[in-house]
């Protein structure tokens, strides 16, 4: 093939690898492993743009340079494929969520294998195939059947709960669960009826049903967790969310609060990753306190990092959603309160936390008593005080935080000083700076850390608090309202007090399989949407009772946080993954995805891991060694600037706008060439300019605007790279996708650029036929040899430190260097070939076979650069005479300073530039630079 085709050269070898099943990997025991691993995607209608392969080229770069090295690689690719858009879509349409998820599916793969990934696709998962939500169901029971023991710091099975019961009672156990849970001794539990024992036992599990303050949207009719709710409006849709308190299945991560922060420093992720889950777990060390709400036997605890300021206490404030709300509100105040619940259920959790200006509440009408003085205290609720996190409750202490001294003089709040007096604060203030306080009770004249060791232990002799780590993370939500997602494993059977009480199905009945139902939104009566299922009950081995199954479906996180694994034994029908596959992987070496994921699925993923980990299905504490957090790359939008007022739709060029009043608006950046827009398209694809618009040009051309922005339809900025293949070929893409930047930075897209990769590939090709196969047996000579290892060298390095776009740079000199020495060496081109291969592995493949060679290039050894052919025989100086360069003179690389200051001063132009003047120095800079001063 004289010509370079880059269609039909990648249609061949795509259809080559898929035919010999070039990148299938099985277990190979005589090779290291190496597990490299995108996040999966979802599949939107919309497909891919040309943002969203950058993560996957860099991947797939490494696992073929890992292959090229003699690891064993596994790179496998699925789909995340139950969740939000194609439920929507089957609302609005009645077409079954599988249809659509199918048929986008199908787009992926065509468009993946468009740009020559090197997947094993005999490993392909979708977390809505019932193979595979059956493993996500068996693992929520696993998680369900365990609890976390604090004492052997892991979750264990359940039935050491019951052992540890019936032998102690419940002063035997150390578990993380809710506080204040009824206590008794081993006899009691003993007596108890096994119905009994397992109703106690539910307030334990790693998994259980809770009431929770949660972001429901109404139009959705589900939850949604905060990073899907933005500005108070659901992200998909734009939908108001408020805050609504339902039962829910919960899931304990919290009991991992601990274990999430310390392994967080045995893995290589980014650290501003790393910050964001430690900010989110948010670790607290203090105390917690008992106020007695006057006159009534109840008592509402507050959570503080500085007890030593209770002292100062002014207030209590409790969240809107508290339980107790309604309870301890007067009737005068009923009105206010109300009202006032009624506003703050419009915001999300994510507003009322990071919202530090905006003071509001109301005064509930009842006090409280601080129990270190007896002072009144009055009682308010404020939206800034969430009931999921902590106790609900904090206690307001204007003279030592600010935003409760905004609360107190916005509200002419008393302020109480911890000195005696208001005119003592500043004493205050440097007091504490000083770590002593005065005239603090019982802790006046102490340190900082004396006194809040001995308020602690006051409190607990008293039992009125303790000492208490507190976490800013909170158990997960982990159900859905909705219907395109994991059945919830459960049933209900009511017990002698007629509750519902939750059992599992059984594994053998696993997968619970998703039902048929007639639409896909909840009941008339507010059910969900499995509500609509003809039957929806099981009946369990042994009984003749139907009991009614679990409604909810599992949320969107809950099959992407172990999938890594089914990757490893995708077809098992027995267990998630074989033991000797489990033993083999182990886990992901290389990890590529948006940083977006950082306190979602990574740390749900972490969470399960663990819980594996703990009940011994797994080897490995954490699930990903390595992380990388790919760049986003950003669209060029273009933007045409229509007039205002104009009975006509007119439109201005952009270099005559200033001279209009005008509202901007986006185009398509597919019928703009150079910033030229093609107003017939325009007026042919576009439905909201009118009929027969007119346009306002400059030179005869209509000029639109251009901004960096992020890549979105909305935006008509998406640039499909199925068109990009077609036109430029994928090699092209892969290679320009790299050469935009460093792979962790956001870089605009500009499609203008992807033409000099072009060039490249053509001139890459010319090394090899021009116009005929010009490749030779001939020995190489030193600069064909010093090229090729310097690329080598390079080339690995990079890749190592997954600076790809260097990469690219140093084969764009490389082919330069090889072209003008006329390099024909076939040893020299074919080991170029391997190192570029990884990088425009369709060319590298077509390029090899023309060398003779019969097996793919992924088959190749990735060749050794060699020292010696690196080293320089000779240097060019400049020579310079009083600063300016007169000219170059080329000597050894071994020559001393000496030998180059005579020989300088020996050549007959340096004497004719010296014009006979007297030499006052010369000075040698090595490998640099001669300067003659006269």
């Amino acid at each position: 093939m004289a010509e370079y085709n880059h269609r039909e050269i990648e249609k061949k070898w795509q259809k080559y690898w898929e035919d010999h099943q070039t990148y299938k990997v099985e277990i190979d025991k005589s090779k290291p492993k190496f597990y490299v691993l995108d996040m999966f995607p979802y599949p939107s209608g919309a497909g891919l743009h040309v943002g969203h392969p950058l993560g996957y080229i860099a991947s797939d770069i490494y696992s073929r340079f890992k292959r090229l090295k003699g690891f064993n690689v596994l790179h496998p690719m699925g789909f995340d494929s139950f969740g939000l858009p194609a439920e929507q879509y089957a609302i609005q349409t009645g077409q079954h969520p599988a249809i659509t998820t199918e048929k986008n599916i199908n787009t992926y793969i065509a468009q993946l294998k468009n740009i020559g990934f090197s997947y094993d696709w005999s490993r392909e998962v979708r977390t809505s195939e019932p193979d595979y939500y059956k493993w996500t169901q068996w693992i929520f029971c696993q998680i369900f059947n365990s609890w976390y023991n604090k004492d052997t710091d892991k979750a264990e099975p359940i039935s050491t709960l019951y052992d540890a019961f019936s032998k102690g009672g419940s002063a035997a156990v150390n578990a993380t669960t809710e506080d204040d849970l009824s206590e008794f001794s081993a006899e009691e539990w003993n007596s108890y009826s096994e119905e009994k024992k397992y109703e106690v036992s539910l307030d334990y599990r790693l998994t259980y049903l809770a009431d929770s303050v949660v972001n429901f949207c109404p139009a959705l009719g589900m939850v949604l967790s905060n990073d899907e709710v933005k500005d108070g409006v659901s992200e998909r849709g734009g939908y108001p969310v408020i805050q609504k308190k339902m039962s829910q299945w919960m899931m304990r991560i919290t009991a991992y609060a601990d274990r999430l922060i310390r392994g967080l420093d045995e893995i290589d992720w980014s650290e501003s990753l790393k910050e964001q889950q430690r900010n989110w777990i948010g670790k607290s060390v203090g105390a917690s306190v008992k106020f007695k709400v006057e006159n009534s036997d109840k008592e509402i605890e507050v959570f503080t990092t500085r007890v030593d300021t209770i002292y100062g206490v002014s207030y209590l404030v409790l969240a809107p959603e508290h339980e107790w709300v309604a309870e301890l509100t007067t009737p005068d105040q009923k009105a206010a309160v109300d009202k006032y619940i009624e506003d703050t259920q419009k915001r999300s959790e994510l507003d009322r936390v990071s919202d530090v200006k905006t003071v509001s509440g109301a005064f509930t009408g009842s006090y409280c008593i601080n129990p270190v003085n007896g002072e009144r205290v009055p009682l308010w609720i404020a939206d800034y005080v969430l009931a999921g996190y902590g106790t609900g409750a904090v206690m307001g202490v204007p003279s030592g935080d600010q935003r409760d001294w905004n609360f107190a003089t916005h509200f002419n709040l008393p302020i109480v000083p911890i000195l005696d007096t208001q005119k003592d604060l500043d004493k205050q203030a440097d007091a504490t700076k000083e770590g002593k306080y005065i005239n603090s009770g019982m802790i006046n004249g102490l340190e900082y850390k004396e006194a809040t060791q001995k308020l602690i232990s006051w409190l607990e002799e008293n039992k009125i608090g303790k000492g208490k780590v507190n976490f800013r993370l909170r158990d997960a939500v982990f159900a859905r309202q909705r219907y395109w997602g994991e059945p919830v494993p459960v049933y209900f059977k009511k017990n002698e007090e007629g509750r519902d009480i939750p059992y599992l199905v059984s594994d053998k009945d696993l997968p619970l399989i998703l039902p048929e139902i007639d639409k896909y939104q909840p009941t008339e009566t507010g059910e969900p949407p499995l509500g609509r299922a003809a039957n929806w009950t099981y009946t369990p081995e042994g009984e003749s009772t139907a009991y009614p199954l679990e409604m909810s479906t599992m949320p969107g996180w809950a099959g992407s946080s172990w999938y890594w694994f089914r990757y490893m034994d995708p077809k098992n029908k027995e267990a998630f993954a074989s033991k000797e596959a489990l033993d083999y992987w182990k886990d992901i070496d290389l990890y590529l995805g948006g940083t977006e994921h950082a306190t979602g699925h990574l740390l749900y993923s972490r969470f399960w891991n663990k819980v594996l980990k703990d009940l011994g299905y797994v080897q490995e504490e954490e699930f990903a060694k390595k992380l990388i957090n790919q760049g986003m790359i950003q669209g060029r939008s273009s933007f045409v600037y229509r007039v205002k007022n104009t009975a006509v739709p007119t439109f201005v060029s952009f270099g005559l706008k200033d001279q209009y009043e005008v509202t901007p608006l986006h185009v398509d950046v597919n019928i703009v060439d150079g910033d030229v827009l093609d107003v017939e398209k325009f007026k042919a694809t576009r439905n909201d300019i009118g009929d027969n618009p007119e346009f306002i040009l400059e030179n005869g051309k209509y000029i639109c605007g251009s901004e960096v922005e992020k890549m979105s339809k909305s935006k008509f900025n998406v640039v499909n790279p199925d068109t990009l293949v077609e036109k430029f070929g994928a090699d092209t893409l892969r290679l320009y996708e790299m050469f935009l930047g460093p792979l962790t930075e956001s870089k605009p897209w500009d499609t203008k650029g992807i033409e000099g990769t072009s060039r490249f590939l053509r001139k890459l090709w010319r090394l090899y036929f021009d116009p005929n196969f010009r490749v030779e047996e001939v020995e190489p000579t030193k600069e064909n040899l010093k090229t090729l290892h310097k690329t080598i060298k390079k080339v690995q390095e990079d890749i190592e430190n997954f600076s790809f776009n260097t990469s690219v740079s140093t084969f764009m000199i490389a082919v330069n260097e090889f072209t003008e020495q006329k390099c024909k060496s076939k040893s020299v081109l074919r080991d170029f070939l391997i190192v570029i291969s990884p990088y425009a592995p369709h060319i590298a493949e077509e390029l090899w076979e023309a060398l003779g060679e019969k097996a793919s290039i992924t088959l190749a050894s990735y060749p050794q650069w060699n020292a010696e052919f690196l080293k320089e025989d000779a240097f060019e100086y400049p020579i310079q005479v009083n600063g300016k360069v007169r000219l170059n003179l080329s000597f050894s690389a071994e020559a001393s300073k000496e030998e180059i200051e005579k020989a300088v001063l020996e050549n007959e132009q340096v004497i004719r530039w010296m014009e006979g003047k007297p030499l006052k120095k010369i000075i040698v800079v090595p490998k640099r630079i001669v300067n003659v001063v006269i």
